[in-house]
């Protein structure tokens, strides 16, 4: 028999209750549920986006870098590539190991990046990531992951190396972290360098670098021997304009710029403008001969006491000739009494006109953005005329002066300069600036001043060398700096068939015992060129020959100075 208990009706209810309850709870876990679901997939998706941007960031860098074409030496030899190279980071916050330890570790592995205290500090940066080495080589990045840290990661990437190290780093420039030129040539070169349609084809380079690493170590050995804070130098093609050499020093390694200085990445040869003193006395004479102001060589100018222009006065160094002297007997003796005499008669116009034509009143005609405008006076009194025609009162940068004694020697034909390599026959006409005629009496008087000058311990054996040297206070804000000064010789070789300009450059050079005390041109900047140009005359196709020389036996009988005299002082 079935026995039915009824169930009291408060006990049904709360059955009921418990249900409900259960029922709510189960819901309220769903939506909990849902909602955490919903956080996750915002994170993934949040970092997806994250990987992705960072991706593609990436991979444009990685892309612009790799399509970058190759720049290469007038001969072909590499100056810049792009390479696959590896990248060595770490992520600060997740180093589970010894940070002192590790450091010490990774700092005998690759000291030339850092000590030990300069890698603890990147391992506890307060940042998530950072570099500790690019272009890093495959044995580099076995050696540091077998210490063993999981923060420290690798990655593959191109970049961007210049296999010369700082060798033309100022032609070359360098590239910004996003694969782009940031100065010199890579700067110019950026769009044709990423044009994909050129994509294997290397641009050449005017530069030829065996000239280019003996102009550097003839000026650095002159910048450490004269103890001078810079100095410059161009070794010029005088009928394409072609720079074979530029050279800055300090420098700068484009692998390495960040280590670099504002002093080490500027270019003294484009960028500095300098009054470069006596180097400006053989323009005013072309300016004299070419305007008819002068019409024989034999004429004389008084320089037998200074030259009194108002409440200025203009002397020669102790130890010049006081007496009357020709045209050449000026440059040989380096006289400003007697510049400025024959600049007085050519005039303001006619000196302004001329220093015009080789383009002293605007920036250097070179493709670098890097590029100084040249102090240009502002009103051309009579002693304006007179002291510019010796350099003083007017600052140009060396490569104007280069591109000037090119004019001055390649039958009077001013061109631009140019970094790119030139295709015979195809270099620019330039303009005229003096006649045959006048570029072959310059030719001469070079020649002389090396012979007999200033010049002569810039003169190599058998290449017929003629310059002028140039020796000038460095000028400061109001005035000038008497303990300072900058030398420079700008020549030219072979005279009898001129086919390159060399100029080197001495920025607040000093006297040594071996120069007697003398900081002037002629004992510090003339050796560097006339040893430049006996290490690469050949090179440079130059064939050297002491029985051959440019003839000037109509102008020796007319000079008065004994052949046999050394240098008065070298200015």
């Amino acid at each position: 028999m079935t026995v039915i208990v009824a169930r009291p009706a408060a006990q049904r209810r709360s059955a009921g209750q418990r249900q409900a309850l259960v029922a709510t709870s189960h819901t309220r876990l769903m939506m909990l549920l849902l909602l955490f679901a919903a956080a996750v997939v915002v994170v993934i998706m949040r970092l997806a986006m994250l990987g992705a941007f960072s991706g593609e960031e990436a991979a444009a860098r990685t892309a612009a870098l790799a399509a970058r074409g190759d720049i290469v030496d007038r001969n072909g030899a590499p100056l810049a590539r792009t390479i696959d190279a590896w990248t060595i980071a770490v992520h600060p916050r997740k180093v589970l190991g010894d940070k002192m330890e590790i450091a010490a570790r990774l700092a005998a592995l690759m000291p030339d990046r850092g000590d030990q205290a300069w890698f603890y500090a990147q391992l506890t940066k307060p940042v998530s990531f950072t570099y500790l080495q690019r272009r890093a080589s495959p044995a580099l990045v076995e050696q540091v992951n077998a210490i063993g840290e999981p923060a420290i990661v690798f990655a593959r990437e191109t970049q961007r190396l210049y296999p010369q190290s700082t060798l033309a780093a100022h032609a070359l420039g360098f590239l910004s972290t996003d694969g782009h030129g940031m100065s010199g040539m890579e700067r110019v070169l950026d769009e044709r360098l990423l044009d994909p349609a050129k994509a294997g084809q290397p641009v050449a380079l005017s530069i030829d670098t065996r000239v280019q690493a003996a102009l550097e170590s003839e000026l650095g050995r002159a910048m450490t021997t004269f103890s001078a804070h810079a100095a410059g130098g161009i070794v010029l093609d005088v009928h394409t304009g072609e720079v074979i050499s530029m050279v800055s020093l300090p420098t700068f390694n484009p692998n390495r710029v960040g280590k670099s200085g504002s002093d080490e990445l500027r270019n003294i040869t484009t960028q500095s403008v300098f009054e470069l003193g006596s180097t400006f006395k053989p323009i005013t004479m072309a300016a004299a001969i070419d305007s008819g102001v002068v019409t024989s060589l034999n004429r004389r100018f008084d320089a037998t006491h200074p030259l009194q222009v108002g409440r200025f006065t203009i002397h020669d160094e102790r130890g010049d000739p006081k007496r009357w002297l020709n045209m050449a007997e000026t440059l040989i003796y380096s006289s400003n009494i007697a510049t400025a005499r024959v600049a007085d008669e050519v005039g303001p116009e006619r000196m302004q006109a001329m220093f015009k034509r080789l383009g002293f009143d605007t920036k250097p005609d070179i493709e670098l953005r890097e590029k100084g405008r040249p102090l240009w006076p502002g009103f051309w009194a009579r002693t304006t005329t007179m002291t510019t025609a010796y350099g003083h009162g007017i600052a140009v940068t060396p490569l104007h002066l280069a591109s000037a004694y090119a004019a001055l020697v390649n039958g009077g034909i001013w061109r631009p300069a140019t970094l790119i390599k030139t295709a015979v026959g195809d270099a620019p006409r330039g303009r005229r600036v003096i006649s045959e005629a006048t570029s072959a009496r310059m030719r001469q008087m070079l020649r002389l001043i090396v012979l007999r000058g200033t010049g002569r311990k810039g003169d190599a054996p058998g290449y017929r060398v003629g310059g002028k040297t140039g020796t000038a206070e460095a000028a400061v804000a109001g005035g000038y700096d008497r303990s300072r000064n900058v030398a420079t010789f700008a020549a030219a070789f072979p005279m009898d068939a001129p086919r390159y300009v060399v100029v080197a450059m001495l920025d607040s050079p000093q006297g040594t015992k071996e120069t007697g005390g003398w900081k002037t041109a002629a004992w510090n900047a003339a050796p560097v060129v006339g040893r430049t140009i006996a290490r690469v005359g050949s090179m440079l196709g130059v064939v050297p020959d002491e029985r051959r020389d440019i003839d000037v036996s109509d102008i020796t009988p007319t000079l008065w100075q004994d052949p046999s005299a050394p240098p008065v002082d070298g200015r």
